[in-house]
């Protein structure tokens, strides 16, 4: 599965790839990592062909997108929820609790974060008895497929993996922990953290006229 940052370029790409014979029945799942205003990172999957412009433009709620989301048949759950405290669900203090019931998975293992933050994500998902994803976060190359979700259930496309987890199949996620990185650490330390969320919160506020174009152009409001 691809899920870059705000963007379906890396799908786009697949699709067309795809029609080469070398990648007869090699199977892409497209997803997006969406970049919340009080909720950090966010997986979103939704159906086949459905790529909504909205969803490249970072600083939705995490209500506005859960809305979104479901009213077009997609699923979503945070990415490393007790990961980067500048991008971690659980470390913002407007991060609404009662919105994980709504949630359709929750990230349990990422190759980027600790034992203990996998641990904790793992716990919250069986608090909520929400599946389990698994992500390589990879951003470089030699780290793509150290992660997986191991699903009792035939996935050859995003529908497939929606109906999958909709309707409860057993999900494993596991994989191998990368080593901790000068940059990991640039990010933790306060500094990585406010650039972060400046920078992020900054760029939403830039681009809001420009999301609630699209946001207007889609068939209901929220």
């Amino acid at each position: 599965m691809i899920t870059d940052h705000n963007s379906y370029k890396g799908c786009r790409a697949w699709d067309h790839m795809r029609r080469k014979g070398e990648f007869e029945g090699f199977t892409v799942l497209r997803g997006v990592e969406y970049d919340t205003k009080d909720a950090g990172h966010i997986l979103v999957v939704m159906p086949d062909n459905l790529y909504l412009p909205i969803l490249n433009i970072r600083g939705m709620t995490l209500k506005r997108l859960l809305k979104i989301v479901h009213r077009f048949g997609g699923i979503l759950g945070p990415a490393h929820p007790f990961g980067v405290r500048s991008s971690s669900a659980m470390y913002f203090k407007k991060m609404n609790m009662d919105l994980i019931e709504r949630f359709d998975f929750i990230e349990t293992f990422n190759t980027c974060e600790s034992e203990t933050s996998n641990e904790l994500a793992l716990q919250l998902a069986e608090k909520y008895g929400l599946p389990t994803f698994a992500g390589s976060d990879a951003h470089e190359e030699q780290y793509v497929g150290m992660a997986e979700t191991v699903i009792h259930a035939e996935i050859s496309c995003n529908n497939d993996l929606i109906h999958a987890v909709k309707a409860g199949c057993p999900l494993y996620a596991g994989g191998t922990v990368r080593e901790v990185t000068v940059k990991a650490k640039r990010k933790e330390h306060w500094t990585g953290v406010w650039g972060f969320k400046l920078y992020n919160r900054g760029l939403a506020k830039l681009i809001s006229p420009y999301r609630k174009y699209h946001h207007m152009k889609l068939p209901f409001r929220s």
